[in-house]
């Protein structure tokens, strides 16, 4: 036997499994590295947090990603480049993780990379009849496993995709297995640049949960303010909104959109939602002269309204639900202003009061999806097209 598949088979024997979470998502604040401590397998998963970080990326590494970031049209051998040279960056970030926290590499089991997505293409968004439902995310899992010498799990939205789904959201697998509590509905909200809901059933059955997309969360906000603020990677605390009011008529153009009104479960990203995305709605609602804080204040708004209506509309009026919230937005005050407003049926809680870091969510979320890769058996998610019941992950070795 192979001495890599060897080990490997080992590794799925253990008890328990120290596996580093990676992830970095559509707004480039930095990679976020999930040091976890996890046992079991399926619903009987069990995961501690034992280090966490979030290192910020660089104005020039933003850049790097930005030239390929969402665009239609690129230079193809920059991408090629791009997806080795990330590989290696995001290893050289782990071992300096690991280095700065004393954690030897013999330590960790397992490294779960989701990658940077650049180009995400439901077809419902590409409407080319003769092609699927398609993603990409780079950063090579080879190039982090041998820069780090640790087995490495990466490309997890390809077999998604290839059962079928759009490749997103992916948390909704983590979600039912830490968070699926039976005999209260649980919706999981994630606010980052794009934002989505895992909603888990009082019944607890795999079969009866439920995932989508919303639109943006942060993605169109943090976009403005880079353009008129260049210093500034986001609105802290919303000061810039807070400064504006909303602009009804820019509202209601924003949210006219086909997306909004078609089915879920659905996926989006930043390929629709952005700042040309804003300028149309302007011009159809005659507000291109409309200052920044108010048009802020109502692509804040914006978010809201969508994130507010897509749970309404996927909630039953009868039952009771508990709202847990995750990402970047969540420590947007005026979102989650907007939230309670909008929502006053619904209780609003960060998700560390179910025990797990509401900033580290997403990359414990896919450590665990890598130890359901070694370790984990079948969960039948029913026969719902966005969550196909498989295993994720194409596995590299550092040798």
């Amino acid at each position: 036997m192979n001495k890599n598949i060897s080990d490997l088979y080992l590794l799925a024997q253990k008890k328990k499994r120290n596996v580093i979470g990676l992830m970095s998502g559509t707004s480039l604040d930095g990679l976020d590295i999930a040091y976890c401590q996890i046992s079991g397998a399926g619903q009987a998963t069990k995961v501690q947090l034992l280090q966490f970080e979030t290192i910020e990326y660089s104005a020039d590494f933003k850049e790097k990603i930005r030239r390929v970031f969402a665009e239609e049209t690129i230079d193809f051998q920059y991408l090629t480049l791009l997806n080795a040279w990330l590989g290696r960056y995001h290893g050289g970030l782990i071992n300096s993780f690991l280095k700065k926290n004393k954690i030897e590499k013999s330590d960790v089991d397992l490294i779960a990379s989701h990658g940077q997505t650049v180009f995400h293409a439901p077809k419902l968004l590409h409407k080319i009849t003769q092609f699927p439902n398609a993603t990409l995310q780079i950063g090579d899992g080879d190039h982090i496993s041998v820069s780090t010498g640790i087995i490495t799990i990466s490309d997890f939205r390809q077999k998604h995709v290839a059962a079928g789904g759009e490749g997103a959201p992916l948390a909704v697998y983590g979600d039912y297995l830490i968070f699926s509590k039976k005999g209260e509905n649980r919706i999981m909200l994630n606010i980052g640049g794009i934002a989505n809901f895992t909603f888990l059933p009082k019944s607890g059955e795999a079969s009866d949960v439920f995932v989508t997309d919303t639109g943006p969360g942060n993605t169109i906000i943090d976009a403005y303010i880079r353009k008129f603020y260049p210093e500034k990677a986001f609105d802290k605390n919303a000061e810039i909104a807070l400064e504006g009011q909303i602009n009804n008529s820019l509202l209601f153009e924003l949210k006219n959109h086909e997306f909004f009104s078609q089915s879920m479960p659905k996926t989006t990203g930043p390929e629709l939602f952005n700042i040309k995305y804003v300028e149309k709605a302007q011009k159809e609602s005659g507000t291109i002269d409309l200052n920044i804080f108010d048009l802020m204040a109502t692509i804040t708004r914006f978010s809201a309204e969508t994130i507010a209506e897509t749970i309404k509309n996927a909630a039953g009026k009868k039952e009771k639900y508990k709202i847990y919230l995750s990402g970047g937005g969540m420590h947007n005050p005026l979102i989650i202003k907007h939230l309670n407003e909008l929502l006053p049926n619904f209780s609003l809680e960060n998700s560390n009061i179910l025990g797990i870091d509401g900033d580290a969510k997403e990359a414990i979320l896919f450590a665990i999806l890598a130890n359901e890769t070694v370790a984990g058996g079948d969960i039948n998610f029913g026969a719902r097209e966005s969550v196909p019941s498989v295993s994720f992950g194409k596995i590299s070795f550092p040798k």
